[in-house]
């Protein structure tokens, strides 16, 4: 999938300017459609007033549309309403993460939606409402689309991506000037570092922390599980990183993202304590290195044993054999004495005969 995307530098005191709609081919029908359901966002909207409402973060840093678009373009927009429309409702009744699928459809759409773990409730739902507002009027009928907001992430495609955790087109948006206070480039290193490390063990795959008057916060897609999760954030350690000694900087993929500050962006009460979940991958460490030292003995003596027991065959092997009276094949001939003949063949009688030769066998008694 081809994407048009575009990302911006934001200031954290003025929001910025809504973009223009992409340009693309086919949307114009795609715009009627959405009609109805633009209309139901704002519809269902409306009883949030601005009292109720904290700081949905509705900032965009992120938006990219699909060059291509879905066909028929009425049956995708159709299933794609209805996903956006299962999607709302699981923020509403108070869930952070969400995704929903029509893969049965004419056109099948694919959609998931998450907020950040210090933006909840109605905070998590206006945001979703700007995003979705926003990916609509731009996308139209584009077969994919992610707009990233600093509170909240949509996407959708027409095939499932729900495991998908770094993909090309992850980056940087770098904000403010350098501060002046010193050893803020390296305390903010460490805690994104902390923060790469405990956010794959920690339920959810989200944590906010603040240390050394650094505010940072990280998270994963729920779906991409640790593993995705750790590979993500470490790409994005690596692009927020170049953000340094800037005094505001996040990293936006497909399935993570990772902010930090000199100014606190989200409620005391919404950090996690991260020395639990690195003491813990520290244990994991030692506890998996005890374990492949007893699996690293127990393969050495059996190797061991199994060279024993093939070295003693092989040294019987290299021992002359004998025949079954013990003497070797090259002996030669025995002598006898006339009486001890006579006496073991009871004086040569017939019954002990083991034979006759053709020849009469004489006998020399000396």
């Amino acid at each position: 999938m081809r994407v048009v995307s575009s990302t911006k530098h934001i200031n954290d005191d003025v929001s910025p300017p809504r973009p223009p709609p992409v340009a693309m081919q086919g949307h114009g029908m795609a715009h009627f459609m959405l009609l109805p359901a633009l209309a139901l966002v704002v519809v269902a909207s409306a009883w949030l007033t601005p009292a109720a409402l904290g700081d949905p973060q509705a900032t965009q840093l992120n938006l990219g549309c699909s060059t291509y678009n879905a066909t028929p373009a009425s049956a995708f927009l159709l299933a794609l309403n209805s996903t956006f429309a299962d999607l709302r409702a699981n923020l509403s009744a108070g869930g952070g993460f969400a995704t929903a699928a029509e893969p049965r459809a004419a056109a099948p759409a694919f959609a998931m939606a998450q907020c950040r773990p210090y933006v909840v409730g109605r905070d998590c739902v206006a945001c979703f409402d700007t995003a979705a507002a926003r990916l609509r009027g731009s996308c139209g009928a584009a077969n994919g689309a992610r707009v990233i907001f600093d509170g909240c992430v949509i996407r959708y495609e027409s095939a499932a991506f729900f495991d998908q955790a770094t993909l090309p087109g992850n980056t940087q948006l770098c904000n403010g000037s350098a501060v002046g206070v010193g050893g803020f480039a390296d305390a903010a290193r460490a805690l994104v570092a902390d923060l790469a490390a405990a956010v794959p063990r920690v339920p959810g795959f989200a944590a906010a922390a603040a240390r050394g008057g650094v505010y940072a916060a990280a998270q994963c897609v729920e779906t991409v599980g640790e593993g995705g999760c750790a590979q993500c954030l470490k790409v994005a350690v690596g692009n927020i990183d170049g953000c340094l000694p800037n005094s505001d900087g996040r990293a936006v993929d497909a399935g993570c993202f990772m902010r930090y500050s000199h100014k606190p962006f989200f409620p005391a009460n919404a950090t996690v304590d991260l020395a639990a979940y690195l003491r813990s991958g520290k244990k994991s460490s030692r506890k998996g290195a005890i374990i492949a030292g007893i699996m690293g003995g127990v393969a050495f003596l059996i190797f061991i044993g199994l060279l024993t027991f093939l070295l003693i065959r092989w040294s019987r092997n290299l021992r002359p054999r004998r025949d079954i009276l013990g003497a070797t094949e090259l002996q030669g001939p025995t002598s006898f004495y006339y009486h001890d003949l006579k006496a073991a063949t009871n004086n040569f009688n017939e019954k002990s005969k083991l034979g006759k030769e053709v020849l009469e066998m004489s006998i020399r008694v000396c």
